[in-house]
């Protein structure tokens, strides 16, 4: 299905003039002809009924708005350019995804759609609106998904997807809904993406699919895992008739199951970490410690004494409570 593109037809002042005219005719010929002439009577009925029909065909776009037309069950073509238009009054427009409610920009609850829709019947444009096109650039915010990563472990995934429709009548046509259509196949392509990460860093995991490990996970390289997901649902939409402009990654976390035992696991990681670091700096004074001794020849200590010495500097540095020191009046020895 071939998008088609409705030009000139920016004929709607014109033809609200000449339908206002027609009203004007049509009630000074019932008027006229009432009980005198019935032959005007009748045409000036038909005027009413062939004003309301062509009434039918007035159109008004906006900005970023699209009417997508079909003719008895044909597909006659789109208008997307804003303005005032006139088209045939028996094509119908088509939008199956107009009463779609997701959790997105441009999309509201039920009740403030029903109330729009109300005030918008009120006012006579009630269903057209229903049924144009958004052309505008729109955020879908999917819902957080519970996903196993390359490790096995299960993890809560959202991410938030901006697209919009380049292609009206692949759009309508091609599926049967194009927003319920965009949310299955984020749903889809996240858990396929997220399956190839790790959450974080693991040895030995692939990735590329080059055959080499390498460091990507969820968590270090969002990057590259957002612009993947995005070409990713960008394959699947393509015959939908839409562009996906980003994906981000929205909401990261272990599954509540394993949270508390990963977080005893980093934790653990940040302990051992900081205890190494600790030991490295404490050595590290001992040695300058004992090189000065040395070079000052402040005291003579055999290998004994530095072995004693070694002992309580390691234990007053790498200790996590301060130092009580005991003081020893007699001799050294």
């Amino acid at each position: 299905m071939e998008e088609k593109i409705l030009t000139g037809k920016k004929h709607g002042m014109a033809a609200l003039i000449g339908i206002i005219a027609l009203f004007a005719l049509a009630f000074a010929g019932i008027i006229l002809g009432a009980g005198e002439n019935q032959v005007l009577f009748i045409a000036g009925m038909a005027l009413v009924v062939a004003a309301s029909i062509l009434c039918g065909g007035l159109k008004v776009l906006r900005p970023q708005e699209a009417l997508v037309f079909t003719l008895f069950g044909n597909y006659v073509g789109t208008l997307k350019e804003a303005g005032f238009y006139f088209v045939n009054p028996f094509c119908s427009s088509v939008n199956p995804a107009a009463k779609t409610r997701l959790s997105q920009s441009g999309d509201v609850s039920d009740s403030a759609a029903a109330m729009a829709i109300a005030a918008g019947k009120a006012a006579g444009t009630g269903t057209e609106n229903s049924k144009k096109v958004s052309l505008k650039i729109m955020t879908l915010n999917n819902s957080r998904q519970k996903i196993n990563d390359c490790l096995g472990n299960p993890i809560e995934i959202g991410i938030a997807v901006t697209w919009r429709v380049v292609d009206t009548a692949k759009a309508v046509f091609n599926v049967d809904n194009y927003k319920e259509f965009l949310s299955l196949q984020c749903d889809s392509a996240l858990r396929d993406i997220v399956r190839i990460y790790p959450y974080d860093v693991a040895p030995n995991v692939d990735t590329t699919g080059d055959g080499v490990a390498d460091e990507g996970s969820l968590r270090g390289s969002s990057e590259i895992v957002a612009a993947r997901i995005r070409d990713e649902i960008q394959k699947r939409v393509e015959e939908a008739g839409m562009e996906i402009i980003e994906a981000r990654i929205t909401y990261l976390a272990y599954a509540t199951e394993i949270a508390a035992v990963m977080l005893q696991r980093q934790q653990a990681s940040a302990i051992i970490d900081a205890r190494k670091m600790i030991v490295d700096g404490a050595v590290g004074m001992v040695e300058m410690a004992l090189e000065r001794l040395n070079e000052n020849h402040t005291v003579e200590l055999d290998e004994e004494r530095k072995a004693a010495m070694v002992s309580n500097l390691l234990v007053v540095l790498c200790g996590n409570r301060d130092a009580q020191p005991v003081v020893n009046s007699g001799s050294l020895y």
